[in-house]
């Protein structure tokens, strides 16, 4: 069960609990929702160690799609050298080589931007996430706040004479 889904569980739990009568408050069980919340504390670091594992993961795809880039551009730029060389196919030889080194360059640049797309998916999935599971936390400490001062409550000697409604 992932930090999403734990969230999903804490929302039903407290949406679950039994209301508060003439207030917006519910009543939950304290031990149970701390329990929920530190299970959830207890997942996010993973979470965000795998994000930094996918950050390095990225960092060696680029690397190795520029030592790939840098390796064709200086094969093209070798055999552009090779083929200036000769009189008699020096102009054919410019224009090879110069599509060679332009098309290893094109090839390098689809290279950056498919890995520069996928490290970009990657971490607007990871940033929903984090909005989703601060979005639940938020809910979850609103709700806590909420209970406290039902808690804190204190009848006036009115009401002390009155029963208790049953729930």
């Amino acid at each position: 069960m992932g930090p999403l889904d734990r969230i999903e569980d804490i929302v039903a739990y407290v949406e679950a609990a039994k209301a508060v009568p003439m207030s917006r408050g519910c009543r939950i069980d304290r031990g149970e929702m701390i329990a929920m919340l530190e299970e959830l504390r207890a997942e996010l670091p993973g979470e965000l160690r795998r994000a930094d594992a996918m950050l390095a993961e990225r960092d060696k795809i680029i690397d190795a799609g520029q030592r790939e880039a840098e390796r064709i551009i200086a094969e093209a730029e070798t055999e552009h050298a090779r083929l200036v060389s000769g009189h008699e196919v020096t102009v054919s030889a410019e224009h090879e080589g110069n599509r060679i080194v332009q098309e290893a360059r094109a090839e390098a640049q689809r290279l950056r931007d498919e890995v520069d797309e996928y490290v970009d998916t990657t971490l607007a999935n990871f940033e929903q996430f984090l909005q989703r599971a601060l979005a639940g936390v938020e809910r979850g400490r609103d709700k806590m706040h909420a209970l406290r001062e039902i808690g804190s409550f204190a009848p006036t000697s009115e009401e002390d004479d009155r029963p208790l409604p049953s729930i």
